[in-house]
């Protein structure tokens, strides 16, 4: 039996990118980034060179048609990043721990993260928060897990900012996401993603760390960018952030498609002849017929000599 075709059409270019080759990148090129949550978006995000894959929290809202990212579990983040990881990309996979898996106690935390590796295949995992995360990320950095931190507008504390919006607008505000950056870097992480603030802080924090910045609604300043895979196709529907760009419109295709063969199986157009299985014309007639196969009309079961 011959072996089956790879999975994964990665060009033979494309080494794996790694956290080590993530960090040499401060100095660019601009890092990618994408959302992913199964094999197939997985595969595409790698086929495409994309350097990293983040499994997010947001697949609560993407996937799972929930409201809000809050509504992830350590379970369902292990299910999504394990069919991840089996499209063996050659993008850096990241992982997000959602909600309350690093909130309650340090051990808890190392524990979930611990979960996302050996469960999960995750190479990294990602936790929203600044200096107030500090000791959890030292712990799950000892354990040998790579750390990405998030600041800004981090949607787990969507409730506490009263909704999604644009951080970090005022000085004050300015000045403590900037030393939070700076306490994680301090920390071990080994990049930050920057959501929903202004460019100029964007640019600003940038500048202040030494690890590379993601920027998602924070300007062009940053040492690279992420997208929701489902946005960049445009498959989701319905109005995007500002800071999206889409790069498609999938979803108009797909409901093209689907109409096109509701059509054709109406009409009778499909399946055609060249979609159709056949038997022997005899075998054909009696079946047609009602009639039972004769002896010599029945296939053998004894093997062929």
């Amino acid at each position: 039996m011959s072996e089956a075709a790879p999975t994964n059409p990665v060009p033979a270019d494309l080494r794996p990118i790694t956290v080590p080759i993530v960090r040499e990148r401060k100095s660019g090129p601009k890092l990618t980034m994408v959302t992913a949550y199964d094999h197939p978006s997985a595969s595409i995000a790698s086929a495409a060179g994309i350097d990293m894959i983040l499994v997010g929290d947001s697949v609560a809202n993407a996937v799972h048609g929930f409201e809000k990212t809050l509504s992830a579990t350590v379970d369902l983040m292990v299910i999504h990043a394990a069919a991840v990881t089996r499209a063996k990309p050659h993008s850096l996979v990241v992982v997000d721990m959602p909600w309350l898996s690093y909130h309650v106690t340090v051990e808890d935390a190392v524990r979930n993260a611990g979960r996302l590796v050996a469960e999960g295949g995750a190479e990294a995992v990602k936790l929203e928060g600044g200096s107030n995360r500090v000791e959890v990320i030292e712990a799950i950095v000892a354990a040998e897990i790579p750390v990405m931190g998030h600041l800004g507008l981090t949607p787990q504390s969507v409730n506490a900012m009263g909704g999604y919006k644009v951080q970090g607008k005022a000085i004050e505000d300015a000045q403590q996401m900037i030393a939070d950056a700076k306490a994680l870097e301090e920390a071990g992480v080994f990049s930050i993603v920057l959501e929903g603030v202004p460019d100029v802080l964007g640019e600003a924090i940038t500048e202040a760390v030494d690890v590379p910045t993601i920027g998602i609604g924070a300007g062009d300043g940053t040492d690279g960018q992420v997208l929701v895979f489902h946005d960049v196709l445009g498959l989701g529907g319905g109005r995007y952030p500002k800071f999206v760009r889409s790069y498609a419109d999938l979803r108009a295709d797909a409901v093209d498609a689907l109409q096109r063969y509701a059509a054709d199986v109406q009409s009778g157009a499909f399946p055609s002849e060249a979609e159709t299985y056949h038997v022997r014309d005899e075998v054909a007639r009696m079946l047609a017929d009602g009639g039972a196969l004769s002896d010599s009309s029945q296939p053998s079961s004894s093997p062929s000599a």
